[in-house]
């Protein structure tokens, strides 16, 4: 038996916010067959941690969505933190770190246990890139993209590409219904963004602070996106959205039915953005088991 454990992140309770399947020191798999456990559970995103000997609190991570290996994601990274904490024993209001080492790069979580069965935790991305991009960025011909006209873009903000581990195109829309509308509908969305330099789009309206992301397929909406969500808190302080250590509340998944709660912040000044945080509430909903791997 391979046990797994199912928590929703950025949540407040279960059955909210951005499901998650965790495995806890699994036995060996190649990266073919941890990605058909994957589509197998059918969670957005799975991640495989693999804790170190003799170092507590370093732990071994990898993350997969239900097409490939992902280098880097927020929101597996908070969920198997705070299972991690659970499995800890943790007492109630105590503070653990965790490091993770993922494909991207070694990063850091907080977490702290607020009752049985939820956990708070704080995910530091440090120093966010805003990357050059390799062909210039279009207003309207990336709005057409995403079904929205040039018009539906925020004058006052620029399409930029900002990565933590992954390469966001933000793309800041006008308040009213421009977010409710936009979805993907080039046939080859995901080419259109490796011309650019990106490797993901995501769609925010500034002034709610609220935004949504898609697979390149324009098929499945993200929950919550945590990888972006720190993105997104650099590119709000480097135009002047947000101010230094400033908490923010980004909102994501009202579309797919399950509204999701992001807190991001970003530390330094609009020319010098030093780190970003994301965090957020992870809620245990349940434990599994896989009677046979592939």
């Amino acid at each position: 038996m391979t046990g797994y454990h199912h928590v929703d992140v950025f949540a407040d309770r279960p059955y909210t916010g951005n499901s998650l399947a965790v495995f806890v020191d699994p036995p060996h798999l190649e990266a073919e067959r941890m990605l058909r456990v994957v589509q197998e559970l059918r969670h957005f995103e799975t991640i495989f941690v693999h804790t170190a000997d003799g170092a507590p609190g370093v732990v071994r991570a990898r993350v997969f969505d239900l097409i490939e290996e992902l280098d880097f994601a927020g929101h597996p990274v908070i969920g198997a933190a705070a299972v991690l904490h659970e499995r800890a024993g943790a007492e109630p209001g105590e503070e653990r770190a965790w490091t993770f080492e993922l494909k991207a790069g070694t990063v850091r979580v907080t977490t702290s246990g607020e009752r049985p069965g939820q956990v708070s935790a704080l995910l530091d991305q440090g120093r966010p890139e805003f990357v050059t991009e390799k062909a210039p960025l279009e207003r309207a011909a990336v709005a057409e993209a995403l079904s929205l006209a040039e018009d539906d873009l925020d004058a006052g903000l620029p399409l930029e590409i900002v990565s933590t581990g992954l390469r966001y195109l933000i793309i800041a829309v006008r308040g009213g219904d421009a977010l409710a509308r936009a979805h993907i509908r080039h046939p080859d969305f995901g080419g259109v963004l490796e011309r650019l330099g990106a490797q993901f789009a995501y769609v925010l309206d500034a002034e709610a602070i609220e935004g949504r992301h898609w697979n390149n397929d324009g098929v499945l909406e993200d929950v919550a996106t945590g990888s972006a969500a720190g993105c997104v808190a650099a590119y709000l302080l480097r135009h002047g959205r947000a101010r230094d250590g400033e908490e923010l509340s980004l909102a994501q998944g009202r579309f797919t039915g399950r509204p999701s709660r992001i807190a991001i912040t970003a530390h330094g000044t609009a020319g010098d953005v030093q780190r970003v945080t994301v965090g957020g509430g992870v809620a245990s909903v349940g434990t599994g088991s896989l009677r046979v791997l592939p």
